[in-house]
């Protein structure tokens, strides 16, 4: 069941979660572009940039957990407005966090209302978008991606070359504050899975979940295409300037090439996914993401052109998997149980996220040049996934089809 909007009305509804998605998707993008930055500014290596990392994502699969045992009990619009509120003042906390553990207790705050977010977010477009029109609400979704790519990062980088590395986050506070007002505006109270139905237990929703096999697959599925995506990311632009010999302070050009690129095909993969099917269009952006996975593992020394070929590659091809997936997935929830699955497969997500990410950080190792040493074996762990991933997808059943 979902919720009727008229086209103006969802215009407005999408366009304000992806505002918000946007704030999210940046704060937890720039720490990676900002890895050679944190770790001169702290003295750290891989290992301790990769649990800065991973810290966010745990934290995150902590709230998704917790988050399940609530979030079908209260209204949509309330939650997500009072988690992003708290976010805020946690990405404020990140930037002005005085050493290198209490930016990393800041990070682990941050994803534990980013965490419940993101769930909320795609929860609610499962409750308010038909069947037939999900995929491209997703890909509206992932335009805060794109966009975060094109403006949030190289904005964020010129400002932490320029006034340090705290700037980026009190930008991202104050950027929360203006879609936090938007969204008091503009996003529809959500209430329809409000029922008079009374639980057993705090956790009879989540054991519900647990109990569909579909819902399991779908959960497995979702870590799977996670997994082989942030084996990879949190070390590219530390490998970049490594490795491959780019500039750092020609690192926002590879996010907005590869930005602008994924603004453009994250609408025609959500198009040709609700034209065409979302598993098939699904499989085959995931099949052409091996290349660019390969290829940005293996590089060495490289001209910003064609280093600019493979980052984009990657950046369309990887983000655009999760276009047909997050529809994928979101259909695979029972209607009456959505927020708790939403919440469980953001857990997921997050545990797949902060995995891949230390799993990363002991691969690879600095060598006495600087160099990062193991980032191909990386690639070959991201591909075995990815691969997976894509033989998985066909054993899960989408409800809401005839919607």
């Amino acid at each position: 069941m979902t919720t009727a909007l008229d086209p103006r009305a969802e215009r407005f509804f999408l366009l304000t979660l992806a505002g918000i998605q946007f704030s999210h998707v940046l704060d937890f993008m720039i720490m990676m572009p900002l890895g050679p930055i944190l770790m001169s500014a702290f003295g750290i290596g891989t290992h301790e940039f990769g649990l800065l990392v991973a810290s966010y994502s745990f934290s995150a699969a902590v709230s998704g957990i917790l988050a399940a045992t609530f979030v079908d009990l209260f209204e949509r619009k309330r939650l997500l407005l009072i988690s992003f509120a708290l976010f805020a003042l946690a990405t404020l906390a990140c930037g002005l966090a005085p050493s290198y553990s209490m930016l990393m207790l800041a990070r682990g705050l941050a994803g534990v209302f980013g965490g419940i977010m993101g769930a909320l977010i795609h929860t609610m477009i499962g409750d308010a978008i038909p069947f037939s029109r999900r995929a491209r609400a997703s890909g509206i979704i992932s335009s805060a991606f794109s966009v975060s790519t094109i403006a949030g990062v190289p904005l964020s980088l010129w400002l932490a070359n320029h006034f340090g590395w705290r700037s980026p986050f009190i930008l991202i506070a104050a950027l929360s504050v203006v879609f936090l007002a938007i969204g008091l505006r503009f996003l529809p109270e959500l209430r329809h899975h409000l029922g008079e139905e009374k639980r057993a237990h705090l956790l009879s929703a989540t054991f519900s979940v647990l109990g569909d096999s579909n819902h399991r697959r779908a959960l497995l599925f979702s870590a799977l295409i996670i997994f082989s995506g942030f084996t990879v990311i949190p070390y590219i632009t530390v490998y970049a300037v490594n490795n491959v010999g780019i500039a750092q302070l020609d690192i926002p050009i590879v996010y907005l090439v590869g930005g602008f690129a994924t603004f453009i095909s994250a609408r025609l993969i959500g198009h040709w996914a609700d034209k065409h099917g979302k598993v098939e269009v699904y499989r085959w952006v995931a099949l052409l993401a091996v290349l660019p996975l390969l290829a940005v593992t293996h590089a060495g020394a490289l001209q910003l052109w064609a280093w600019l070929i493979c980052t984009t590659a990657f950046f369309v091809l990887t983000s655009g998997r999760m276009i047909p997936a997050m529809a994928i997935i979101a259909s695979a929830a029972q209607p009456k149980l959505r927020g708790t699955f939403m919440s469980l497969n953001g857990t997921m997500q997050s545990l797949a996220m902060g995995l891949a990410t230390t799993l990363a950080g002991f691969l690879t190792s600095l060598d006495d040049s600087g160099r990062i040493v193991g980032y191909p074996l990386v690639g070959y762990v991201a591909v075995a996934a990815n691969m997976l991933a894509i033989w998985f997808v066909a054993r899960i059943v989408m409800h809401g089809r005839n919607l």
